[in-house]
């Protein structure tokens, strides 16, 4: 299984629709992408994650223009596209931080709201309605997960995508670059505890004065670093084996031994 992971730049004086086609003939134009089985791209890079005035005027549904582009790329490549997320509006007119997957016949294959919405020096929580659930699909014959960004954080959210089978998990992100140290840490450290493959992929660039850090990375089940990007736009490659999750967890049953929550309470140990 061979991943690509796209970084992108949202300067601000770019519009939506010149990025949209920026970035559309970066795909097209890509020869790397003819042997590729999964491309992903950051964190609303089409709206610029920092440009939290815009979040309204630049929402879409999931019939919008950048998923609209998205199918097209991958029934045009044959490939599956994690298209990174927009802002989607829905039926209601809330606001969700939105990643979709699209098939390479062109259809939706998955959707996921961010669950955790971001809040420190952020308007996120302000402005975006959370996800409440998460779930797996086949990604070119594996079993993934999606996740975003600040999701990182939160151990138990990963967890639960391994109890429905998950063998990789895709995160798209706008990480800082003044946490990259936690961005390399999060992503590493994720893939150890599930046995999975990490494939995540940072924006880059400077939104709004905030610098992002980029080093899009793909870890392995055990913990070793694949590939890691620069700081740079540009295609980073890397070949997953589709059997090794399956091993490492035979080899090291960590996820066989996880005794909690059947560890009783202490009120039940001692009533």
């Amino acid at each position: 299984m061979r991943v690509a992971l796209l970084q992108v730049a949202s300067p601000d004086d770019e519009s939506v629709a010149d990025r949209l086609r920026r970035v559309g003939d970066a795909v097209r134009h890509e020869s790397g992408l003819g042997a590729t089985d999964l491309l992903v791209l950051p964190e609303l890079w089409n709206v610029g994650y920092f440009a939290f005035d815009e979040y309204g005027a630049r929402a879409e549904p999931l019939a919008g223009p950048t998923v609209t582009a998205a199918r097209a790329w991958a029934t045009d490549l044959g490939l599956y596209v994690h298209l990174g997320s927009i802002v989607e509006v829905d039926e209601a007119r809330r606001l969700h931080n939105t990643s979709v997957v699209i098939a390479p016949d062109g259809s939706v294959l998955s959707t996921y709201r961010k669950v955790h919405v971001f809040g420190y020096g952020s308007r996120e929580q302000e402005l975006l309605t959370p996800g409440a659930s998460v779930s797996v699909d086949p990604i070119a014959g594996m079993p993934t997960g999606i996740t975003t960004c600040y999701d990182l954080r939160f151990p138990e959210l990963y967890r639960s995508l391994v109890d429905q089978g998950a063998e990789s998990v895709a995160v798209c992100a706008a990480w800082p670059a003044g946490r990259l140290e936690h961005w390399r840490l999060f992503t590493t450290v994720r893939a150890v505890e599930q046995q999975a493959y990490l494939v995540a992929c940072n924006a880059v660039g400077e939104q709004h004065g905030v610098l992002l850090g980029g080093r899009s990375r793909v870890v392995d089940p055990w913990g070793q670093v694949l590939v890691e990007a620069g700081t740079e736009e540009g295609f980073t490659f890397a070949d997953l084996d589709p059997d090794l999750p399956e091993r490492v967890r035979a080899e090291f049953p960590a996820l066989a031994d996880r005794r909690w929550p059947a560890v009783p309470t202490t009120q039940e140990r001692y009533a």
